[in-house]
């Protein structure tokens, strides 16, 4: 059975965010991705560290995670870039028809 994916990145270029973004689903490698501003604190170099990002959620099959991470990990300007991947357990059996016919 198909296991299906939401997987997040956030970056603080709205360029790099939508080159990102046109790069995986002009390669088919997700279905649709939503983009939100938002602010993170974190921490880096021992210090807390606050900056605006551009958070990434994409919904994919899980046997395209690794070519996804790849992808992003390719095109991403961070050191240590955030992404990670939630199983999706439940949903609209058409919502996964529509993730599945939308990917490779």
């Amino acid at each position: 059975m198909t296991k299906y994916y939401n997987i997040k990145t956030a970056i603080d270029s709205k360029e790099i965010a939508n080159e990102i973004t046109k790069s995986l689903l002009e390669k088919r490698l997700v279905s649709s991705v939503q983009q939100k501003e938002i602010s993170s604190s974190y921490w880096w170099n021992n210090q807390i560290e606050t900056s605006q990002e551009y958070l990434l959620e994409m919904k994919t099959k899980e046997s395209l995670y690794k070519e996804v991470e790849q992808e992003i990990r390719k095109l991403h300007t961070y050191e240590i870039p955030e992404i990670y991947a939630e199983e999706v357990k439940e949903g609209l059996p058409e919502y996964f028809k529509w993730i599945e016919e939308n990917t490779k």
